[in-house]
């Protein structure tokens, strides 16, 4: 790859002031979107044309892959009802447990968590090869990482004081704020891990796995230890795949062998201790429920975690032929180039089209509870309208994700930095 970070395809210019490759496919990828279906074709073709032949497209393929999986999942598994009112937070799965398997399909944090730790790594050691420091390496990925975040913050703070000025209920305001909010927590984590790459290039995730393990058995094994020792394993858990990515990196995983044994012994691993164990079938928070696999991370989930990051490896090769297909590769690398934008925005996406829905009463599968098998149908003829929602809200935000872009007669600040200095 030109760049191993392939959360974003960067524009730069060589030192000789020509354009790179890099820059020539972001902006042939920011043409893509308003073009009829005709010029879409040719776009698509032409991005595929100007992308490196090096470019592993497998990882950008499940980096999207892992943040459509999250934002379905959610859409899927969270509903706002009309309640004592006003609204209140419920889920499928705390009335229709038997529903617990729609988690495993898009439970893909781990995955998220894997690519991560592999772009990271070969980011920085990319980084170190042409004389970058470690603080403007940082500054470059967490920019990236937070800068969507500022717009989410500054929109939901005006919401909140219209909502508070017009006599909303607490409770429905909390609802609807835990719900906008919740995505940080994620961004926080793997910020943290980030910061720490450097630290975690060569660590064993044996190690952060030993402490998840020890922590669960003082916790439901032993039942003793503070109420605070759980959150142990918020890092330790998502440490395990960041530091698989890093293992990729290093080449200890390209084999078909590794990723088969990650993917059988979680998998085995993970039906022991849901079936024989008593942790809990789903693999997200159920409101109510005793214990949650993800609040924080349990040794369920972290085993379920080992197993996604199998298969994924396993799908490797599988998704570098997929992604050949120039539309299918234009679909892909812009939702990498809109990641962060796409995850932070689609619960609020959600929440818009359930609050405009009440303007016509009650409507099922939008604001009704999820208490029978006909709120399922009912949902999905709403994903559309959600994704809608969500493309009208990435239309108005992906700029803090994407940044400005450079005008064309610019040179690049890397250029004039490294140029001699004129004589």
């Amino acid at each position: 790859m030109p760049d191993a970070d392939t959360s974003r395809i960067p524009h730069s210019t060589t030192a000789s002031g020509t354009v790179s490759p890099a820059s020539r496919l972001t902006a042939a990828l920011r043409t893509i979107p308003p073009k009829p279906p005709l010029t879409l074709l040719r776009s698509a073709r032409n991005l595929e044309a100007l992308t490196p032949a090096s470019r592993d497209r497998a990882v950008d393929a499940l980096r999207a892959i892992a943040i459509l999986g999250v934002v379905l999942g959610h859409w899927l598994v969270t509903a706002l009802v009309v309640g004592d009112g006003g609204l209140h937070t419920t889920s499928p799965l705390q009335h229709m447990p038997w529903l617990a398997p729609i988690s495993w399909l898009f439970q893909t944090l781990a995955v998220f968590f894997l690519v991560g730790g592999h772009v990271a790594t070969r980011s920085l050691a990319t980084a170190r090869d042409r004389g970058e420091t470690y603080g403007s390496w940082l500054r470059a990925r967490l920019t990236r990482l937070l800068r969507p975040v500022a717009a989410l913050l500054c929109l939901w703070a005006v919401a909140a004081t219209a909502l508070l000025l017009t006599g909303t209920p607490l409770a429905t305001i909390e609802a609807l704020l835990k719900l906008a909010l919740s995505p940080l927590w994620f961004l926080l984590v793997f910020a943290g891990l980030t910061a720490a790459t450097p630290l975690l290039t060569r660590l064993n995730p044996l190690w952060p796995l030993a402490v998840v393990l020890h922590v669960d058995l003082i916790r439901f094994g032993l039942h003793t230890g503070p109420s605070w020792l759980g959150w142990l394993n918020l890092p330790a858990g998502w440490l395990v795949p960041y530091t698989l990515g890093a293992a990729w990196t290093r080449g200890e995983l390209d084999s078909r062998r590794a990723a088969r044994i990650l993917f059988l012994g979680g998998t085995a691993a993970t039906a022991v201790l849901v079936g024989c164990a008593g942790y809990p079938a789903s693999m997200v928070g159920v409101p109510g429920a005793r214990i949650s696999n993800l609040d924080p991370p349990t040794l369920a989930a972290v085993t379920f975690g080992l197993a996604q990051c199998g298969l994924a490896l396993l799908l490797r090769d599988r998704l570098r032929r997929a992604m050949t297909r120039p539309l299918l590769w234009a679909a892909v690398a812009l939702v990498n180039l809109s990641a962060m934008t796409i995850y932070l925005w689609h619960q609020t996406a959600m929440m818009a089209t359930t609050a405009t829905g009440l303007l016509a009463g009650r409507l099922p599968g939008l604001h009704s509870a999820p208490d029978s098998v006909l709120w399922v149908p009912y949902r999905l003829a709403w994903l559309p309208v959600f994704a809608l929602t969500l493309a009208l809200c990435w239309t108005a935000f992906r700029h803090h994700e994407q940044g400005p872009r450079r005008p064309r007669n610019r040179r690049s600040h890397v250029v004039r930095r490294h140029l001699p200095p004129a004589k």
